[in-house]
């Protein structure tokens, strides 16, 4: 659980000289030519009363004045939406298996999910909507965000290490997709770890983002398939200058210092790859960034029990203003050595890491119990950054000592390649990778 003191969101420099458009396309496939592939539809449509309203956005941030109308956030740009965007509520992330061998066959399924993204987050239906078609073939749209707004929907897509062993990808994986090491402490699900691809849905309303993923998966079927998923809820970090901190599960603020999106610097130092990172071999990942995804449980009933200086003593801040060891105001600067040389802030802060730094989008989890009565709950890490060896593995092995790791486990694992935005409407998710075909 890579800390507050490691946020890193940074801002997308190259947005700023770019007019954006949200270029939505009218047009699709039609129904008669989605029969032909078999019914699976080219369906993700999120028919919105009245329609989508544009926000409006700097750099790659969206205005955070228009949350509370539901509105869409656009969908083109230099760097995918999702990261340096503000946070929404709601999650629904997944991992998903390539099962077709056809390369041609995968590039027509990103082409594909990108033009039902592109429609679904602006708010609207993709193909003939789900209901009105030939009642002799399923509808285009699962239906249940008809009527709903685009609740600021961003869609982010990853490619897995294991991607590159397939098409005739692998002299095209970069050095920075590391494979990450076993940790200390680790206890990985491999049904909870890894795969070929992702896609992280955002939302302010869990309906919209859960709409999402499921259409995706049914645009898909046949040639991905999903290999694990997971809901989140109260996002345990803020990329908005000046929000109130989120707190996590444990009741501690989480994020104090997470890079923001209106930080264009910081953004392009810790988040964005540029020019420099990259090799021939990687050149198309300029513009994208890096994802570690991890599935962290938190022992909540142990934790509930411990004194509360103990458990400001393990984070090194207060438990209510938040404020580190010796200090007065939550975003006063710590004091690293005022802490115990265990505590949480100490360790993963940057000057602890050589100045590493992430950008943390981490939700809360809950699901159920695990059949002694206990919460199955915990944290859903997701942090950006320019490179994942000098970015999470650094602060996460420096956290070998973290006296919360007596409260926590990490049971869940991937990290992924995120590929440059979709710049227009003739571009599409994956294109500068395979560029044969772009």
């Amino acid at each position: 659980m890579t800390e507050s003191e490691n946020p890193g969101n940074p801002n997308n420099p190259n947005d700023s000289d770019k007019p954006e458009n949200p270029g939505n396309r009218a047009g699709g496939p039609s129904r008669r030519s989605l029969i032909g592939w078999g019914g699976a539809g080219l369906a993700i449509g999120a028919a919105a009363a009245g329609g989508a309203v544009a926000m409006t956005r700097a750099g790659n941030d969206v205005d955070p004045a228009g949350a509370d109308t539901g509105a869409a956030v656009g969908f083109h740009g230099a760097n995918q939406a999702g990261i340096a965007t503000p946070v929404q509520d709601r999650l629904h992330f997944a991992a998903f298996d390539v099962t077709t061998t056809d390369r041609a066959e995968f590039v027509r399924l990103l082409k594909d999910w990108t033009e039902a993204a592109r429609r679904m987050t602006a708010g609207k239906a993709v193909g003939e909507g789900a209901y009105g078609g030939l009642p002799e073939a399923p509808p285009d749209d699962t239906g249940e965000a008809l009527g709903l707004k685009p609740s600021r929907l961003t869609l982010t897509v990853g490619f897995g290490p294991s991607l590159f062993k397939k098409f005739d990808l692998a002299d095209r994986r970069p050095d920075a997709l590391v494979d990450l090491p076993t940790f200390a402490g680790d206890a990985l699900d491999p049904a909870r770890s890894n795969g070929d691809l992702c896609v992280q849905a955002c939302a302010d309303d869990p309906q919209v983002a859960v709409h999402a993923i499921r259409n995706l998966a049914r645009i898909g079927m046949g040639k991905v398939v999903i290999r694990w998923s997971q809901l989140g809820f109260g996002k345990t970090s803020s990329t908005t200058p000046d929000a109130q901190t989120p707190r996590n599960l444990m009741g501690f603020k989480d994020g104090t210092r997470n890079i923001a999106g209106t930080e264009t610097d910081r953004l392009k130092k810790f988040v964005w790859v540029g020019e420099k990172d990259v090799d021939a071999k990687s050149a198309w990942m300029v513009g994208g960034s890096y994802l570690v995804a991890r599935r962290i449980r938190m022992h909540i009933e142990t934790w509930d029990r411990t004194p509360l200086q103990e458990q400001e003593d393990i984070f090194g801040r207060d438990k209510g203003e938040g404020a580190p060891v010796g200090k007065a105001k939550e975003r006063d600067e710590p004091f690293l050595k005022a802490m115990k040389p265990d505590a949480h802030v100490r360790l993963a802060h940057p000057d602890a890491n050589h100045g590493s730094t992430i950008l943390r989008r981490g939700y809360s989890f809950t699901d159920g119990t695990d059949g002694l009565g206990r919460l199955e709950a915990g944290l859903f890490f997701l942090a950006y950054m320019r490179d994942v060896g000098n970015g999470f593995v650094r602060i996460q092995r420096n956290l070998a000592t973290d006296a919360l790791n007596e409260y926590i486990q990490h049971v869940g694992s991937a990290v992924f390649a995120v590929p440059p935005g979709v710049r227009d409407e003739d571009d599409w998710w994956g294109r500068t990778l395979f560029s044969e075909e772009a």
